[in-house]
């Protein structure tokens, strides 16, 4: 590659962690909110969702403003169940290419993610793995959006984390499977590349052979 690449940021969903939007969009149905895939898409989303993987409100401001749509016979772990079932697994292969990187790159972790995805995952990566911090134990650093109150596709969230790991644009590349996301990087600079049709293993080996 002509540019002097050093880093390589990844997303977390569809991309590390195996993700399925529509488990989710079926749950909340099945709990009685109809339109539910009008509030929440991999597209876009109600405001409720970008203030929760920002930190602006707690995961229990997020649950009654839920059950106010689903009515006062579903509970928190109702709703919690629903919203942490597009999460699925996370896969060997890619655990082991993760490690084969590191020795030629500095590898980070970018998500938009919420509390309570953020305990459910861990606890699937526990039950898989024996070790809930095998994320915090692969990557060189992890940002997670509601920790840092920032969130992608927003320009000032890529920013961020160049500032924070001391980077210029020109060093990174960027992973994600949504195409807003991909845009953002690109705005400040860093080269991204939109995971679709294809595996995580199979997109990066083309793009680093370049």
């Amino acid at each position: 590659m002509e540019k002097k690449v050093s880093a390589i940021l990844f997303d977390l969903g569809g991309v590390i962690l195996n993700l399925d939007y529509n488990r989710t969009i079926d749950a909340f149905k099945n709990l009685g909110e109809e339109s539910f895939d009008e509030l929440y898409s991999q597209a876009q989303q109600n405001a409720i969702f970008d203030r929760i993987e920002t930190g602006e409100i707690t995961e229990e401001y997020f649950r009654e403003y839920l059950i106010s749509f689903l009515g006062d016979k579903v509970t928190n772990e109702m709703v919690d169940n629903a919203w942490n079932a597009m999460l699925l697994d996370l896969p060997q292969e890619r655990i082991d290419f993760l490690h084969e990187l590191k020795k030629s790159y500095k590898i980070y972790l970018f998500s938009n993610t919420n509390a309570i995805h953020l305990r459910a995952f861990q606890n699937i990566i526990k039950k898989q793995y024996g070790n809930a911090e095998l994320l915090e134990d692969v990557f060189d650093k992890t940002y997670y959006s509601h920790l840092i109150q920032r969130r992608k596709p927003n320009a000032a969230a890529f920013q961020f984390i160049l500032d924070d790991l001391n980077l210029s644009a020109g060093e990174v590349i960027f992973i994600d499977d949504s195409i807003q996301h991909i845009e953002g990087a690109k705005s400040v600079g860093i080269d991204a590349y939109h995971l679709v049709n294809t595996d995580i293993i199979s997109l990066l080996k083309g793009v680093l052979e370049k």
